[in-house]
């Protein structure tokens, strides 16, 4: 299957991309986790065999696997003119900016490592005692201890949620809100361009180059005329209105309508999806903490002027929106933690709104949430479980870790 086709957020899931947690989670250390946007560090092995048993739950429902470093390792060996172009770009953008280091890093990099292995360590970062040791190139090379890294890790790929979002037989390529992240998004810019299964096929909605931040997390296919993008602490307003505008422009796009939702700005409601997702045609598993007052922002094309939108604010609860803009109703919204608001901050935490649909009411939860899970299934809603001790730790759930590439009837 080739190109991208996601109209909605249940549809049975027929192609997804994740990210195997690798190496670059051993270069996470104490001293730096907030600014790696960690609360704590997953242990690898354990972490791995929870992330294989995720992939293995979407293989047997009927879903292709493919990984983002296998998508990447099949360019550059399809088109190995690139690997030069996208190593020093990879270097600059990770903050290597003088030439004699640039040169000395690609040349250790191509000179150990090939394949998918070159790709997994741009993955991985790079530290100076794997260089050899200091040089004489400055005065910071010389005092600099011998582990430092030289070039960051980037741990928070496993979350292939976030650097990309399929919408329609589009994308938005966004630009992260953290530095260290913003680089994650030049593996998918050669995929786009330059894999069989994606080159000259893709329209983009917004692009990494572009002012404003915005993330996947934030981006729901609610119908296949509608898209909910959350405004919180990684998406901006004015991501919202490029992305809207750019959509509307297309005549070829089915979206019609962007609702854009305020949500708290904070780490427990980070994107949009960690707040809500939709498990069933009129099922939203939801954290009790944006039940309303809510405000949200229908953005349309406006009529006289093409580059031009019309905004309207919406004052209402969450139940009422879905089924207004959904065109459902008796829309049923599934407290995370029920009305126990220990349990609710508890498992909001670990996740516990964050789930990946692959049918209608057929959903892939951690299965560490048992107080929501146990709702949900009283709900009539079937339970895939996952392991999720240390992949938890990374605060994503399924959804997260989950880039739909193929949605189908």
């Amino acid at each position: 299957m080739k190109g991208i086709c996601v109209q909605s957020e249940i549809t049975p899931l027929k192609k997804v991309l994740l990210h195997r947690p690798g190496r670059e989670l051993l270069n996470l250390v104490p001293d730096r986790l907030p600014e790696l946007l960690f609360d704590d560090i997953p242990f690898l092995e354990q972490a791995r065999q929870e992330h294989d048993a995720f992939a293995k739950i979407l293989r047997d429902s009927g879903a292709e696997v493919v990984y983002l470093e296998d998508l990447m390792s099949e360019v550059l060996a399809l088109h190995p003119e690139l690997t030069k172009p996208f190593l020093y770009q990879w270097l600059e953008e990770g903050n290597i900016r003088t030439k004699k280091w640039q040169d000395k890093l690609y040349r250790y990099l191509t000179g150990n490592f090939q394949g998918k292995a070159l790709v997994e360590k741009t993955m991985e970062g790079v530290t100076l005692k794997e260089m050899g040791g200091a040089s004489a190139y400055s005065l910071q090379d010389l005092i600099a201890p011998a582990d430092e890294l030289v070039v960051d890790p980037m741990p928070n790929l496993y979350f292939t949620r976030d650097p990309f979002a399929s919408v329609g037989t589009g994308v938005f390529l966004n630009r992260m809100r953290y530095p260290t992240r913003r680089r994650e998004t030049i593996y998918a810019d050669y995929i786009f361009r330059y894999h069989p299964d994606f080159a000259g096929l893709l329209k983009r909605y917004y692009d990494r180059d572009f002012h404003a931040s915005i993330e996947g997390g934030d981006v729901l296919n609610l119908t296949e005329d509608t898209l909910a993008i959350g405004i919180s602490q990684r998406t901006s307003p004015d991501a919202i209105e490029a992305a809207a505008r750019n959509l509307f422009r297309d005549l070829g796009s089915r979206i019609r309508t962007v609702l854009a939702f305020d949500i708290p700005v904070s780490r427990a409601f980070m994107h949009l999806d960690t707040v809500f997702t939709q498990i069933d045609v009129n099922k939203y598993t939801v954290h009790p903490g944006i039940l309303g007052p809510l405000t949200v922002y229908e953005i349309t094309p406006h009529t006289a002027d093409p580059d031009g939108l019309r905004i309207r604010r919406i004052d209402s609860d969450l139940r009422r929106i879905l089924e207004r803009f959904t065109h459902v109703d008796d829309v049923q919204l599934i407290y995370c933690g029920g009305d126990d608001m220990i349990a609710a901050a508890r498992e909001q935490w670990n996740d516990g709104s964050n789930t990946l649909c692959i049918a209608p009411g057929k959903i892939v939860v951690y299965e560490r949430n048992n107080v929501t899970n146990e709702i949900l299934e009283r709900a009539g809603v079937q339970l895939l479980r996952m392991p999720s001790a240390e992949l938890s730790r990374g605060r994503g759930g399924p959804r997260c870790m989950s880039m739909p590439l193929i949605r189908g009837e």
